[in-house]
Order: structure tokens, then sequence, then C-alpha cells
């Protein structure tokens, strides 16, 4: 018989507003304490010096991260001219300098070729696995790896500002896997010179924005409270875009057991036209996520079943 889990049994999804020099670990295990929480997940890694959208899945709603990050995100940044870093961000030793400095008209010239599907090499400092190790734990070994590019997608490109001649605001949209610090690294070189990101901050990740968001120090305030609830997101949030079927409360018990239902029965009963084979599903009943399930063969089959 498995341990049971000490804690809260809090579910839904809360967003925070995550400040510069913490880890997105060390974030959830503060919201972890404050909240008494049984258990808690994050939506999406972000570095220690950006701040910003870092949305917090609790109880139940960690089984829907996956489809959390791969949400597409939107980011401003700031991208300091003339300077290399081993990081591609201000915390990193100079690696190499530059005195040429572009012009807004030579900056935006090379926007368009990063826009679209591109491919992209991952920044030495990153999470990414070389054999089984991080190559951020190689590179502070002093054996960086040689990664190898790999195709992201970059929505949305644009130059907000460029308060002086040292540096350049950008904001963008990214697909999952897209790292900014390497499309900072990467816009230096094609305007003639290095760089490196200052600043940067997420402001969306799928359908979490800021407008959701609160401070550490706001839920240090709601600590066990009420009003915690005010601020905890349905657990199906980050399922914004996938169909949903509705079940009989007798379909959904046969569903959470991980028995798989005949599609056709539900399916007459939706508004759906078009359930293709291989989709992903939300399952419904009486109002709430029952499960994740997928279509396969004429049936409706369990992903990950929820217990709210």
């Amino acid at each position: 018989m498995g341990r049971k889990r000490r804690g809260r049994a809090v579910h839904g999804w809360m967003v925070i507003d995550k400040p510069a020099g913490m880890t997105s670990a060390a974030v959830v295990g503060k919201a972890r304490r404050l909240t008494g929480a049984a258990k808690v997940g994050h939506g999406g890694t972000l570095d220690p010096l950006a701040t910003g959208i870092l949305p917090l899945a609790f109880g139940e709603a960690t089984k829907t991260v996956a489809w959390a990050m791969d949400g597409a995100k939107e980011y401003r940044f700031t991208v300091r001219w003339g300077e290399a870093r081993a990081t591609d961000d201000a915390e990193g030793a100079v690696t190499a300098t530059s005195d040429a400095r572009p012009t807004i008209e030579e900056i935006a010239s090379v926007l368009p070729r990063f826009i679209g599907e591109i491919d992209q090499v991952p920044p030495a400092y990153s999470a990414v696995k070389v054999d089984g190790r991080r190559a951020y734990a190689l590179a502070r070994d002093n054996q960086p790896a040689d990664l190898p590019p790999r195709p992201v997608v970059i929505h949305r490109l644009e130059l907000i500002g460029a308060p002086d001649a040292d540096h350049a605001e950008f904001e963008a949209q990214s697909g999952k896997g897209a790292y900014m610090r390497s499309l900072a690294r990467d816009l230096a070189m094609a305007v003639g010179t290095v760089g490196h990101i200052e600043k940067l901050r997420r402001t969306r990740v799928g359908p979490f924005a800021e407008e959701d968001a609160i401070s550490l120090e706001k839920l240090a305030a709601l600590g066990h409270s009420a009003p915690l609830a005010d601020y905890l997101l349905p657990v199906e949030t980050a399922l914004d875009g996938i169909p949903a079927l509705v079940l009989t409360e007798a379909e959904a018990r046969r569903l959470q057991r991980g028995q798989p239902l005949p599609v056709l029965p539900v399916a007459s009963r939706s508004p759906l036209t078009d359930i293709a084979q291989g989709a992903v599903v939300c399952a419904m009943a009486e109002g709430r996520l029952v499960a994740l399930a997928r279509i396969r063969g004429g049936e409706i089959r369990p992903l990950r079943v929820l217990n709210v």
C-alpha cells in the first residue's frame, strides 16, 4: 500500500509572478510551505534571472502540466549588445566583446530570419540532457557539450525599443522548447556583434497571463486561509483548446476505473462533428473533469484519470 502524501488536498492552478533571483524549484517549494498543499509542480521553468509568469499546479492539476508546457509563451526581453556571456544572460562571465553596435534599421532587417520554424542551438547552460547529464552540469564542470541545433517555432518577434546604443528591447511569442537566451545570442550575431539577455520577463504561458498572477508576498499573506481558493484556477484551465466530451455518471465511473468506453454513444450526444482518431479529449461529467482520454479504434481510452 502506498504511503499517503502529507499536506492539504488542494487542486487547481495558481499563477505566480516569479521574482528575479529565485529558481522555479524554489518558488514551488515556498508555495508548498505557504499553502500546506500536499503536491505542487510548475508548468515551465524560468531561469533565476527571469521574472514573470510561473503557473503552479496543485494536486490533480499536476496531471495536466504537460499540456500547459505545450502552450505558446510570450516574453519581453532586453538585449545588451557588445558582450557575450557564458550563460547567454547577465549571470555568466564575459566571454567576448565587440565595439560594433547595430542601428535600428539593421536590427529590423534581420528579424524576419527568426520568425517561423528555425534551427536553434540551446544555451550551454541549459537543462538539455547529454548522455544522461544536464548541459548546465557539464558546463559547470568545464566540459561544455557540443549541443546540436533543434527546430523551434517563433510565432512573433518585434523590436519595441532601443533606449541607447548598447540595448534593444523585444517582445516574442514562441512555441515549446525555444530559448530567449539563444534568440538574443543569435540576433547579436546576425547584426554583426555579440550580445546577451540583460532582462527577461515571461508575460504568458498558454492560457495563463499576467492579469492572473499574484506575488509570493501576496501568497504568504493568504497562507492557509479560505481566500486562497479565490486565486486558484480550475484544473482544466491548462487544457484550453482540447475538445470536451460529456459523459454520464456511469460512463465516468468506468473511465475512472481504467475501462475504455465505446465512442459512438458518447459522440452522438456531443455537438462535436469531427473527432479524429488519436485525438485527446477532456472527459467531463456533471461539470467536472474526470479524465484526459484518447480516441483510439472506436473507443475512448483513459490517459490520465483525475479525482477532483
